[in-house]
């Protein structure tokens, strides 16, 4: 099944959903970031589907917001709340695994919904990276939630306040990723992992799932205020103007803390 910014695919009793916009490396834009949710709550939920794979078109797994679309300089917690927070939570939702196929860099929000997935593998040519404070604002989509549970918070901090990119050998190495596989092999294997899953008691599958999610989602909420709160405040700085306007520029911004 063919949508205009993903795809869908059935790989046996695995369903891959690919984020189809490659010119852009998958940036999330409104339309896009609906028909994921729709696909999350419609075919990912079939009871014939007992794993999902998420992954992306092209050079890139994820680079974002896509900033022209989202207009966040807008409401930006209306837009979390509405577009961002409602894939996660059916992530989160779904009674049974969900695989992020890394096949390339997933920044900002991409990052963040690599991070909601169960599982992560990552190709060899792939790598994460943050970005929020490079623009003004503060980790969001969940990300301030799933990364310091995964790495703790020491690292979550440095890749935070760098916004450097952590490469494949070293997100393995954090535990930020399950597995670091070639880019020419990440699908085949991402694939045969979600269907190895698929594999078990369908109803076992789900009770495991449930039990490891609901420790994670009992707090997922009070995350998604915060977050939703640090935004709604920062998006009206002069320094997150300056932000956006020095990376459409690509230049280094010049923060004032205003």
């Amino acid at each position: 099944m063919t949508k205009a910014n993903i795809d869908i695919h059935e790989d046996g009793p695995a369903l891959r959903i690919t984020l189809n916009r490659p010119e852009v490396l998958n940036a999330l834009s409104l339309a896009l970031l609906d028909e994921l949710r729709e696909a999350l709550e419609g075919p990912a939920s079939d009871d014939g589907v007992r794993a999902v794979l998420i992954t992306g078109a092209g050079r890139g797994f994820c680079a974002g917001a896509d900033l022209a679309d989202t207009r966040v300089d807008g409401d930006i917690g209306g837009i979390l709340e509405r577009s961002y927070h409602p894939v996660v939570r059916a992530i989160a939702r779904l009674p049974k695994p969900v695989v992020a196929g890394v096949n390339g860099v997933a920044a900002g929000a991409g990052m963040s919904l690599a991070l909601a997935c169960d599982v992560r593998l990552l190709s060899a040519a792939a790598s994460f990276a943050l970005g929020f404070t490079g623009i003004g604002l503060v980790m969001d989509a969940g990300s301030s939630y799933f990364l310091p549970r995964l790495v703790g918070s020491g690292r979550a901090l440095q890749m935070a306040f760098s916004n450097r990119r952590v490469k494949a050998d070293e997100a393995l190495q954090w535990g930020l990723v399950e597995d670091v596989v070639p880019l020419a092999s990440l699908r085949e294997r991402a694939i045969l992992f979600a269907s190895d899953i698929a594999r078990n008691a369908p109803l076992a599958a789900a009770g495991t799932h449930a039990a490891l999610r609901q420790g994670l989602a009992e707090d997922l909420r009070e995350q998604f205020d915060t977050e939703f709160a640090l935004q709604s405040k920062l998006r009206t700085t002069r320094d997150y103007a300056e932000g956006v306007r020095a990376a459409a520029e690509r230049r280094a911004a010049a923060f004032t803390g205003r």
